[in-house]
């Protein structure tokens, strides 16, 4: 606690009391406190700090004034009356009992050198700014101002907001004695703390499952090709590219991640990326005929077939060929030659259609052809087209479904009038029926 005393400086003195026709006193009184200086002819102050041995005691200091003394804590200070002065260090007794020489907010130089140096009032409680108010010392005085963010309206420090001013580019947050800015989401605050710029989602573990496309003040996900965006906008999800269509593979479409890819029965290999051709296992040997057979390719596989399958009373002249000789009687009725052909069509096929062409191999002169299927055709599913005297068309009637097999005698009668001849050549054609429609 700081103590302040006001003290009422005065001096009592007692002039010389004269008398007519008499000599002056030689001597003058004083009052308590004082004593007579004879140099200067009045009284003085008596210092009794100095001249009473421990006129204070414990911890209180002795403090001299006109016409007496007080014993004081030595955190005190004396101020006089009429010009206060300030609290000050505690001084030696030699620098209590001497007046301040300084103007107001000044004191003497605590190194006795003579010169006044400032009082900081800020520092020993002296001024008198409000709580919310800041000292700041001056020389010889002080001032009160408010602190950052605030300002005077008459004696009170009042907030200033600066929202109001538009400090900041996005959103201002006011708070007492400053703000802050704020930014939208998507951006974030520059170095100067006002300013906003976006922030790189992308950089930053945005959410995209597959791809991340920054954009001003946001992000946007994308998906590989094979995928699609899900609702939430971050998730990928396969597409069922099967699902879409039934053309995308001409047998069978197969869903992948990301992808799909086409399929074909076994017999088959892919043509391209969606169709499907035929494996010719005859050609590629990845047929298991024996070296008495003939391997017969079809769609979608293979058959082995006998070389030699002429059967009495016929007899073999090459693997595909049986003849039968004039000389024999049992030949009179039966075709002179048969001949074993082979095919394949594919399932389901457009009819009509054309599908194996009978040519004549050697025309005798005068001589007349015609074309008929002797046999194998008991449901219809075929007929025969003349197109001239040595060809015809075999052509298929209505579609046909595999797999199956059909076993057909194309027959070529050749007649000649005027030589009354006449004789039949047969070709047993036998047609394969693919299971599928390729």
């Amino acid at each position: 606690m700081m103590y302040l005393l006001t003290l009422l400086f005065c001096a009592l003195l007692v002039p010389a009391i004269s008398q007519e026709n008499e000599e002056p006193n030689s001597y003058t009184e004083c009052t308590d406190g004082y004593e007579w200086d004879p140099e200067r002819q009045h009284c003085k102050d008596i210092n009794e700090c100095l001249t009473i041995r421990d006129a204070c005691k414990g911890e209180m200091k002795c403090i001299n004034h006109y016409g007496g003394y007080l014993c004081l804590p030595r955190s005190a200070s004396v101020i006089s009356d009429a010009h206060p002065e300030p609290a000050v260090p505690e001084q030696s007794p030699s620098q209590e009992q001497r007046p301040n020489p300084c103007p107001q907010g000044y004191q003497p130089d605590a190194q006795g050198q003579g010169t006044c140096v400032d009082v900081d009032e800020c520092e020993y409680g002296m001024d008198d700014c409000l709580p919310s108010q800041e000292c700041v010392n001056t020389p010889g005085g002080f001032h009160c101002k408010c602190p950052e963010g605030y300002r005077k309206i008459g004696n009170e420090c009042v907030d200033i907001d600066e929202c109001r001013y538009r400090y900041c580019q996005h959103r201002c947050v006011n708070y007492p004695g400053s703000f802050a800015c704020q930014c939208e989401p998507g951006f974030q605050l520059a170095s100067n703390n006002r300013s906003c710029v976006d922030v790189n989602e992308c950089s930053m573990g945005a959410p995209c499952q597959q791809r991340c496309y920054n954009t001003y003040g946001t992000f946007l996900c994308r998906c590989n090709q094979g995928y699609e965006l899900d609702h939430d906008g971050h998730t990928c999800n396969d597409i069922d590219e099967c699902s879409y269509s039934s053309y995308l593979c001409q047998y069978q479409c197969v869903n992948e991640p990301g992808r799909f890819s086409c399929a074909c029965p076994d017999g088959y290999q892919l043509l391209g990326t969606r169709l499907c051709q035929d494996i010719n296992e005859c050609e590629t040997g990845a047929h298991s005929c024996s070296d008495a057979q003939i391997c017969v390719n079809f769609y979608g596989g293979f058959q082995c077939v006998e070389k030699n399958r002429c059967v009495e009373p016929y007899i073999s002249v090459s693997d595909n060929r049986c003849m039968c000789p004039s000389s024999n009687p049992l030949c009179r009725d039966e075709p002179g030659s048969v001949v074993y052909r082979y095919m394949s069509i594919t399932s389901d096929r457009t009819t009509p259609s054309d599908i194996f062409q009978i040519q004549a191999t050697s025309v005798y002169p005068g001589a007349y052809n015609t074309f008929q299927i002797r046999a194998g055709n008991e449901q219809g599913d075929f007929f025969i087209r003349q197109i001239n005297n040595i060809s015809a068309m075999l052509v298929l009637a209505r579609p046909v479904t595999g797999p199956q097999e059909f076993v057909l005698d194309l027959e070529m009668l050749t007649s000649n009038t005027l030589l009354s001849y006449r004789s039949s050549s047969v070709l047993r054609l036998t047609i394969f029926v693919g299971a599928h429609a390729f």
